[in-house]
């Protein structure tokens, strides 16, 4: 029996797009419409892309994975330091892409609390296989498009700083403020970094 929530699985190009993320949310604090922000960035060419196409692709998928923020979220994510402004933006990862959230969730956090701190990519492509059982949309996935989903994936961790160049699990420590936040909307959006419920617990 297969799964009736589909995974999207459209994460194919960039990374956590960290410089590119401020720029648009602090558009967006100052126009408070996304679709001004769009129109801003492509007429303006903010992002500095060669081709219109991807100027286009990177600005939505920008777009698409700020929508999933609070206001004060993005407030936040424009003012805070730049440990946390990752952390921010790998929440709004895994908010957009629930593949990620539960390969966050169930893999890497996991492996963190049992003290298994590597994350060899065999991890990502068991995880794959497994879930392929219940959501036929990645069975339909090519093996060169998964090998690109993983590569973007770990580059996205790399970047967020869930873990170091080696594919080491490295330890998350949040904010009281941003624990605060986060748990506004959904507390279990925390259980997405390699850190104990007992610390979440000391930020609420």
């Amino acid at each position: 029996m297969k799964n009736n929530e589909k995974y999207l699985m459209s994460f194919l190009v960039g990374g956590l797009f960290y410089q590119h993320s401020l720029s648009l949310a602090e558009l967006y604090l100052a126009l408070k419409d996304w679709n001004e922000v769009s129109k801003k960035v492509l007429d303006q060419n903010i992002l500095q892309a060669r081709m219109v196409s991807s100027a286009k692709r990177i600005t939505l998928e920008i777009i698409n994975r700020l929508k999933t923020l609070t206001l004060q979220e993005l407030e936040l994510l424009t003012s805070t330091s730049p440990i946390e402004q990752k952390q921010i933006l790998f929440i709004s990862v895994c908010r957009r892409y629930k593949f990620i959230y539960d390969f966050a969730k169930d893999v890497i956090r996991e492996r963190y609390l049992t003290l298994k701190y590597d994350l060899p990519t065999e991890e990502f492509d068991s995880f794959y296989n497994q879930k392929e059982q219940w959501h036929e949309e990645l069975e339909k996935i090519s093996p060169s498009s998964k090998y690109k989903l993983r590569t973007v994936l770990y580059k996205i961790l790399l970047e967020a700083e869930i873990i170091d160049k080696n594919k080491i699990i490295m330890p998350t420590m949040l904010s009281p403020e941003l624990i605060s936040l986060v748990a506004k909307k959904d507390l279990d959006d925390l259980l997405v970094f390699p850190i104990s419920d007992i610390d979440i617990k000391k930020g609420l």
